[in-house]
């Protein structure tokens, strides 16, 4: 259970690293692109942030609900940094790539500051998790 757990906080510290640096460095930088390619360069982005990010996402939502199926019956904080993980799902694929696909089209000044306004979401879930996990994780994790 230890090393399902140190897989899960890892996945999960790397995810807030990744949506730090995304919401204070890369987001902010959209409107410096050519606006003639911006939706080529947006294009490009996903694909490649895909490549870095979904197999991370992916590993921590299967160790979280392994975790929360292995130990709903001790705790509620497995189940709780579930619910926290689901809703950057949510907010993900609701908002933000959708917001993304948009943007494929071309720059518009709106959507990106609409998609760096909501990026706060995720950001806050993530690093809630992160906090959570270190906190507390180690001694509720451990059987």
């Amino acid at each position: 259970m230890h090393l399902l757990f140190d897989i899960h906080l890892a996945a999960t510290c790397f995810m807030t690293g990744v949506i730090w640096f995304v919401q204070l460095v890369h987001y902010p930088l959209f409107p410096e692109f050519e606006s003639g390619s911006f939706g080529k360069t947006m294009s490009k982005h996903q694909s490649q942030t895909s490549f870095v990010v979904v197999p991370a996402m992916v590993l921590e939502l299967a160790t979280g609900v392994w975790l929360a199926l292995t130990l709903w019956h001790r705790t509620y904080l497995p189940a709780f940094t579930l619910a926290l993980l689901l809703c950057v799902w949510l907010t993900t694929f609701c908002v933000s790539a959708p917001l993304h696909a948009r943007l494929e089209k071309g720059f518009d000044r709106k959507l990106t500051a609409k998609l760096v306004a909501t990026n706060w979401a995720r950001t806050l879930l993530w690093t809630a998790r992160s906090l959570l996990l270190i906190a507390f994780g180690r001694e509720v994790f451990s059987l």
